[in-house]
């Protein structure tokens, strides 16, 4: 179950080499105040042919009273992330197959796996309350993780409704507020996906929501914005005009919404000092926009197969970098032919000349994809910079 064919491969990489860089039309809006719609998205994803109360019944018999050290799952519908030469994703509709869902009758007889199984280095200075039930439920097939949404009318106008959807850790926040990590979702791979994945999704996927639930134990909150049309497109960071022009884009007036939320606790109780930033591709672009035009708000950044703010795929051509760029880790495969190693290699040099902290956690045997060491690598780099 949940594994993707050869021939959806094969779609998969002509669908990569075919995609184009075309930008999303602006959505022309000034930041609002923002409406909080909470979604606690615990429900198992069953056939719809299933009566509601079997659900119950199912659950009981997955997830026992007495092994409280598992959740139930959340809603399953995630589809996968493909992205042009450009950094953008291209989406299809891959993972409509009803074989993906889980079947209860399978469910009933497989072990779930515990936290130890998945993640056995939680960092040693975690301040959140890892007993009790988890916030992630990690299945044999499926990791699913509870969060809220909260839609935030943004843009120029203030009427264009985005989603943000977010959890903090278990226990009692400190005094402070819980550091929050923002993560950046890749084009046509809506945030709502940085929380629920099936075994074999595409473009490390997997790695990808275990790096939430890695966050989460180790006393970060999560963001997870949407690109514009409900995750449905990509971030404007490198799109023209708004790579030259950014005090235009809507997305910079989405980010000027996300920190005064961050500022009113409307993600909870977060503090506002202590910001860390990551995404893949156009996501990765994305964070490394946080560094060029909102100095000193962020402590450090994690760029997963991207580079500079305005590259895009193999075109990249890095400027002058901000004195005060924050502390940043790259990860890269070395098989990405979507956004090339050797783009992000001059970035890391100037970044390394300029003396920023800076690592990379090179793959030889990865594409354009969350790499497997990614949750505790960038879970680790955000504790070493406080």
């Amino acid at each position: 179950m949940g594994h993707i064919s050869t021939a959806t491969t094969l779609l998969l990489a002509a669908l990569l080499a075919y995609s184009c860089s075309s930008g999303p039309s602006g959505d022309g809006d000034t930041g609002a105040g923002p409406r909080s719609e909470v979604v606690l998205d615990a429900i198992i994803d069953l056939s719809p042919d299933l009566e509601p109360d079997l659900e119950s019944d199912l659950l009981s018999d997955v997830v026992p009273e007495q092994d409280l050290d598992v959740v139930p799952d959340h809603h399953l519908d995630v589809q996968p992330d493909l992205q042009s030469d450009t950094g953008q994703d291209s989406a299809s509709d891959l993972l409509t197959e009803p074989e993906l869902l889980p079947d209860p009758d399978i469910l009933t007889d497989v072990d779930i796996l515990t936290d130890v199984d998945i993640l056995t280095d939680v960092p040693a200075d975690s301040t959140a309350d890892v007993s009790g039930p988890p916030l992630c439920l990690v299945g044999i097939e499926t990791v699913n993780c509870l969060h809220e949404t909260t839609t935030l009318f943004t843009g120029m106008t203030g009427f264009v409704p985005r989603d943000v959807h977010w959890q903090v850790p278990k226990g009692v926040a400190p005094e402070e507020g819980w550091p929050a990590v923002i993560l950046f979702q890749g084009s046509f791979l809506p945030a709502s996906f940085f929380w629920s994945v099936f075994d074999g999704a595409p473009f490390g996927m997997w790695h990808q929501v275990l790096l939430v639930k890695q966050l989460l134990d180790s006393g970060f909150a999560v963001i997870t914005p949407e690109a514009h049309a409900e995750g449905g497109t990509y971030w404007d960071t490198n799109i023209p005009p708004y790579s030259f022009m950014w005090e235009t884009a809507p997305d910079h007036f989405f980010m000027l919404d996300i920190f005064g939320g961050i500022e009113a606790a409307t993600f909870g109780p977060v503090n506002p000092d202590r910001l860390y930033a990551a995404g893949l591709s156009s996501g990765g672009y994305m964070t490394s926009r946080m560094a060029v035009s909102y100095p000193g708000k962020f402590n450090a950044l994690a760029i997963q197969s991207a580079s500079y703010a305005t590259c895009a795929g193999p075109t990249c051509l890095v400027p002058t970098l901000p004195a005060d760029h924050p502390p940043t880790l790259f990860l890269h495969g070395e098989l990405d032919t979507v956004v090339p190693i050797y783009t992000m290699l001059p970035y890391a040099t100037k970044l390394v000349e300029q003396g920023t902290a800076t690592t990379k956690e090179v793959d030889a045997t990865a594409g354009h994809e969350w790499l497997e060491s990614s949750p505790l690598a960038v879970t680790e780099w955000f504790l070493e910079h406080p």
